[in-house]
């Protein structure tokens, strides 16, 4: 068993009663910032499961973006700030704002942008594009030149050319990687985070 801090990691104080999804999300920060990700649980599809999901998420891409052997890409010039891009989900976009909050990448803070589908001309470092939905993911990314490292959360993803996509697997959040995507967005991928993603696939099948 895994025992880590969760204020060490994410911001905030755990509401009465949240004790399992608190365990839960110490688990996913203690596994990220091991580089060793342990597949959290997912409860049934409440509506206090779906927060639980999209923290364990926010936690994953936040750990994404801040691990610096996980991708080397020119950080911004002139102190500006690096930016994750979120298209889809307001909640997905307060709660990584709330995980962010305070921290840094290089010494440049961290700022989250809630965007809609035609706000994406402007380059993003991180852009997480939200919903199941194959089809609008692939008009959002192709809309997107810019997103530096795109992840989804739909069925064909890596098809529609994200580098990271989250899964759920036995009730578990996962992540598969595309080394084709990763490679066409300059993007350098961890050894020891492609150990422990769900899937490594070279092309985007």
């Amino acid at each position: 068993m895994i025992r880590h801090r969760l204020s060490s990691f994410l911001p905030g104080r755990r509401a009465p009663g949240m004790r399992l999804a608190g365990w839960l999300l110490a688990c996913a920060a203690a596994a990220c910032a091991a580089a060793a990700v342990v597949p959290i649980p997912v409860l049934a599809q409440s509506a206090g499961s779906l927060a639980l999901e999209r923290r364990v998420k926010a936690a994953f891409l936040y750990k994404f973006r801040a691990m610096p052997s996980f991708r080397r890409v020119p950080l911004p010039t002139g102190g500006a700030p690096v930016t994750i891009g979120v298209v889809g989900s307001d909640e997905m976009a307060a709660e990584l704002t709330r995980v962010v909050a305070g921290r840094q990448v290089g010494g440049r803070a961290l700022v989250v942008r809630s965007l809609r589908e035609g706000e994406l001309a402007a380059p993003v470092h991180l852009l997480f594009v939200a919903g199941n939905d194959s089809a609008r993911t692939g008009r959002i990314l192709r809309a997107a030149p810019g997103a530096l490292l795109p992840v989804t959360e739909c069925d064909l993803g890596l098809q529609q050319g994200s580098v990271i996509n989250f899964r759920i697997v036995d009730e578990r959040v996962r992540f598969d990687v595309s080394l084709d995507s990763a490679e066409k967005n300059n993007v350098k991928l961890s050894s020891r985070l492609l150990t422990v993603a769900n899937r490594v696939v070279k092309g985007n099948s």
